[in-house]
């Protein structure tokens, strides 16, 4: 598999912060000068918010270029009935709304009716990077608590840790590797597809995708096309499935799928991931094996 690249689109090469995932008019603010500080000395901001998250107040001190010292404070809020885990794309944005640096933060946990507070801190920029005078939610995604993929490091109760990586995306063509790595102590047995569910924005099953085993003709993958083998992963190894699509656009309605619910053997716990498949009008997903890997899975999607 080629060398991964994100499939969302790099903002900036610097540290990430925060966004807004509205209009930069509704999620965009600029601290206020000769308001009111809070205890911390940050000014607080007026923002509507997005799906849940909203910026309440940020600081910009003088000289602005002083990073360590520059933070954002924002609120999550699950109106939900379940509890959910969001992982968030914040930007900081330049007085001409260019993107200085973007940070990527996951809020674990929050329960159905609960507003939890967070706070980051923009990490050190390049010396020729402008000052930064607003901030922005740039995404969010949530899943079910239950189905959120471990955070690095831990391992599930299950002993079994599922992750998407960032993918590739080259001439309309997408790849992105589903992992299975068995983080516990005891064998994992595992043979043939990962059952896929695709889900939209709203976290309703979407029809009318067809998902096939192998390369379903999307393109040529000899890799994608071998018989599935048994396995059996040791404490410490992983096994990795490739899925493919494009996302030409013709006559229909695009479908867009934000989130993939994977079960990566039947009765397995499900994992949702958040590969983000733009499937166009093709109507097609190509799903390969599992097939045991060396490599390090790359940066996971949560």
């Amino acid at each position: 598999m080629r060398r991964v690249t994100p499939l969302l689109p790099v903002l900036a090469a610097a540290v990430l912060l925060v966004a807004g995932c509205g209009s930069e008019s509704a999620g965009s603010q600029t601290a206020a000068s000769g308001g009111r500080g809070t205890a911390d000395g940050q000014t607080p901001v007026s923002d509507p918010g997005k799906n849940g998250v909203r910026i309440t107040a940020m600081s910009v001190p003088s000289p602005a270029r002083a990073a360590s010292e520059l933070s954002a404070t924002y609120e999550v809020t699950n109106d939900g009935t379940q509890a959910l885990t969001y992982t968030i794309v914040f930007s900081f944005l330049s007085a001409d709304g260019g993107a200085v640096s973007n940070q990527r933060e996951t809020v674990r946990n929050v329960g159905p009716g609960r507003t939890v507070t967070r706070s980051l801190t923009m990490g050190e920029l390049p010396a020729a990077a402008p000052a930064v005078t607003r901030v922005k939610v740039l995404e969010v995604t949530s899943v079910p608590a239950d189905e959120a993929p471990a955070a690095p490091g831990a391992c599930p109760s299950s002993g079994i840790r599922v992750t998407a990586d960032q993918g590739d995306a080259a001439m309309g063509l997408r790849v992105v590797g589903l992992w299975v790595e068995n983080c516990g102590t005891g064998a994992y047995k595992i043979e043939g597809y990962p059952e896929l569910t695709l889900l939209d924005e709203a976290h309703r099953q979407v029809d009318g995708v067809k998902i096939l085993h192998g390369s379903g003709g999307i393109s040529s993958s000899d890799d994608m096309d071998r018989p599935p083998q048994p396995l059996t992963l040791k404490p410490g190894e992983r096994a990795r499935s490739v899925i493919q699509w494009r996302n030409t656009t013709q006559f229909g309605t695009p479908v867009n799928a934000p989130y993939v619910r994977v079960v990566a053997k039947p009765g397995a716990t499900p994992v949702t991931v958040t590969p983000h498949l733009d499937l166009g009008t093709t109507g097609k997903l190509g799903v390969g094996p599992w097939q045991t890997v060396d490599e390090q899975p790359p940066q996971q999607v949560e």
